[in-house]
């Protein structure tokens, strides 16, 4: 089994998305974003890479990675030309995985819950009184919680000394998924932490016996966010 951070965003979850909790069996379609793009950036050592070649599936363009895990390559809607590998290709990208309800469907990758972790952004007003929100560079946090909140919570905001209004949001929740027939760098990370030789390592070994706040606060020491940038653009699947 591999572990896999997956950004579960808000809107996406308010929408049309099932709450789920810690040990949950769910099944959702991935797509890799440019991290730079969601939140501002700085995820770091929630990103993933993905190995293998290239697909067209439905339109969609994705990659089966080397260990099993199926992820579709999410396009910018705004670009002037789609910088995507072509179907055929191989490729090797890292980005942030991300659930994607919405447009073109691909297959899913279905996995254990093991860790939730509730993403908490502070926002800014762009100029004072404008009312136009932006992340504000680093000022991100994560909260280990048992379940995913169905729906997420702001903060009542204050006023900065150059008069901008000042807010912090539940943006959505990190979500560590096990899928089975997979492995990834996250792994690797969790067994040494635990110090499992990852050689001949059996699959599972990294989160058996270890419960799941305890999995939460070695994920969080594995973990660094950095000072985002700017407001995530919304990403879509499409050819």
């Amino acid at each position: 089994m591999g572990l896999w951070h997956v950004f579960y965003e808000d809107w996406q979850m308010e929408c049309c998305g099932t709450p789920f909790s810690v040990g949950d069996e769910v099944s959702w379609p991935l797509l890799l974003l440019d991290a730079d793009t969601v939140l501002g950036g700085g995820w770091r050592d929630q990103l993933t890479e993905v190995a293998g070649q290239v697909e067209d599936v439905g339109g969609v363009r994705m990659v089966r990675e080397e260990t099993g895990l199926p992820v579709a390559l999410g396009a910018d809607p705004d670009a002037e030309e789609d910088r995507r590998p072509q179907p055929g290709s191989r490729t090797r990208s890292a980005g942030l995985l991300s659930v994607e309800r919405h447009g073109a469907k691909w297959p899913e990758a279905g996995g254990r819950v093991r860790a939730v972790q509730v993403l908490t952004q502070t926002w800014a007003e762009t100029a004072p009184g404008s009312r136009s929100y932006e992340p504000v560079a680093g000022k991100r946090g994560l909260r280990a919680v048992e379940r995913c909140p169905r729906w997420f919570t702001e903060t009542e905001g204050e006023r900065t000394a150059d008069g901008r209004g000042r807010r912090s949001r539940e943006s959505g929740v990190v979500v560590t998924l096990d899928v089975p027939g997979t492995d990834s760098r996250l792994s690797h990370a969790v067994r040494e932490a635990r110090g499992i030789p990852n050689q001949g390592a059996e699959p599972g070994a990294e989160t058996r016996g270890i419960g799941a706040a305890d999995l939460a606060a070695l994920l969080e020491t594995l973990s660094t966010a950095t000072p985002p940038r700017r407001r995530a653009r919304r990403r879509h699947a499409g050819a």
